[in-house]
């Protein structure tokens, strides 16, 4: 074999040997445990946008905080270490506009919620989170909230004087549940199953979708049925979106869009489901006297038109809309 045969066979071997290009991988994080509603949503959007993608690229799921808490997410979708989040009430914190969804009693149903989505949050507030290196791709959901608890019964606001209750980061959660009376702490959700079961607090506040997927009803005795705040969650991506092929980012943000109503509708029938295994499990569950609820949140809406510069024409017309047609 010449010299120029033996190098041709080399260089045969050595790119047959060559591995293929990586497929390039979307992490999308989220903190809810398997079963959840942020898991299946999640995992729904995956299946379809992989689908959708054929191969160009694949988006992973990452969930039970896997990737950090909603903080850290956030942080590193500033950094492009992740992809996508999906954020709750943490965006308060970093977008202003956002403590919208603080405001207690605000979203009567979800057909409320869609209307305030696509008539405020995408034309007033989505452009905010942007500016701010957040781009909400679409709006799921994280649900109704309500409070458990292993000291009482919650019927009226002072029912909550001195109860330690672990809420999510967010002034505004705070400042409403210190106007109700209770001593509230921010706290990740990885952490809460243990600050529950060593008293370290005595209760939290979630939607059925968090609760029974955490199994909070092992080391809570009461769930009350607040429904102080409905939040929603932003399938949101940071830096690193530049970096994919626009027909790559075509095919996730409108997947991701297109899963708004199986979001709501899969959220509907997951509330009916899991209250009914709460109370199976043995947690005993109350009304509440919303009226009272919603009179000692007043301070709260106050206080947020006073501080947020278009607060109070965000809370108007997000009022407004919940006595459309």
């Amino acid at each position: 074999m010449n010299r120029r045969s033996a190098m041709m066979v080399i260089g045969a071997g050595v790119f047959a040997a060559a591995p293929a290009r990586a497929e390039t991988e979307i992490k999308l994080g989220h903190v809810g445990e398997p079963g959840s509603l942020f898991d299946r949503c999640s995992q729904e959007f995956a299946k379809r946008v992989n689908a959708r993608l054929g191969g160009k690229a694949k988006l992973a799921v990452y969930g039970s905080s896997q990737l950090g808490s909603d903080s850290d997410l956030l942080k590193k979708l500033k950094l492009g270490t992740v992809d996508l989040a999906l954020p709750s009430t943490v965006m308060s914190s970093l977008v202003a506009l956002f403590g919208l969804f603080e405001m207690p009693y605000l979203v009567k149903d979800r057909e409320h919620m869609a209307r305030i989505r696509d008539q405020i949050l995408y034309p007033s507030m989505a452009p905010a989170a942007e500016k701010d290196g957040f781009r909400i791709l679409a709006t799921w959901e994280n649900g109704v909230r309500h409070i458990t608890n292993n000291k009482k019964r919650i019927v009226k606001p002072e029912d909550l004087q001195g109860i330690k209750l672990r809420v999510p980061a967010g002034e505004w959660r705070v400042k409403m549940f210190k106007a109700y009376g209770a001593n509230p702490s921010p706290l990740s959700f990885s952490e809460v199953f243990v600050a529950l079961q060593t008293g370290v607090m005595d209760g939290q506040e979630n939607p059925f979708a968090q609760i029974y997927p955490a199994r909070f009803y092992e080391v809570q005795k009461y769930l009350s049925l607040t429904g102080h705040v409905y939040t929603p969650a932003y399938l949101t991506a940071g830096r690193s979106w530049s970096r994919f092929d626009p027909e790559v980012q075509k095919a996730v943000a409108e997947t991701a869009r297109e899963m708004e109503p199986v979001v709501l509708k899969l959220a509907a029938e997951l509330d009916d489901d899991f209250l009914k295994k709460l109370k199976d499990a043995g947690m005993q569950v109350n009304e509440v006297d919303k009226a009272a609820f919603l009179k000692a949140s007043q301070s709260v809406f106050d206080e947020f038109s006073k501080q947020v510069p278009e607060g109070k024409d965000l809370i108007d017309k997000a009022l407004a809309l919940g006595k459309a047609a």
